[in-house]
């Protein structure tokens, strides 16, 4: 068995409209974490940012596009329950990044 043989096995076990609803769905979830990093940071510079502390919250900002893209790459060949999971485990990435940021920015002098 080839590989391109066995990608179009893979490929043709997931209807397009459901990996494409998955895809979706998932970027609603991490465009939700985007617009929380965004309004953290226009909290915090509304106090005064370092500028160590500009530089991580808009990593914070980027992370989950990040994190989402790279989901996209591992999942994109494999089938739609899988492309589920990777997407969940991302959203998990993300989630804990975005407390430990919470959590470092409470502890963050203002300048």
């Amino acid at each position: 068995m080839t590989t391109s043989s066995t990608e179009a096995q893979v490929s043709a076990g997931s209807p397009r409209w459901l990996v494409g609803l998955v895809i979706g769905l998932a970027g609603l979830f991490y465009a939700y974490a985007v617009w929380n990093a965004v309004a953290h940071l226009i909290t915090m510079a509304q106090t005064g940012l370092t500028g160590g502390g500009w530089a991580t919250l808009l990593f914070g900002v980027a992370f989950p596009a990040i994190v989402f893209a790279f989901a996209y790459v591992i999942g994109r060949r494999r089938r739609v329950g899988e492309l589920a999971l990777v997407f969940l485990a991302g959203l998990g990435v993300v989630a804990v990044f975005w407390m430990s940021l919470i959590a470092l920015s409470l502890t963050m002098p203002s300048a």
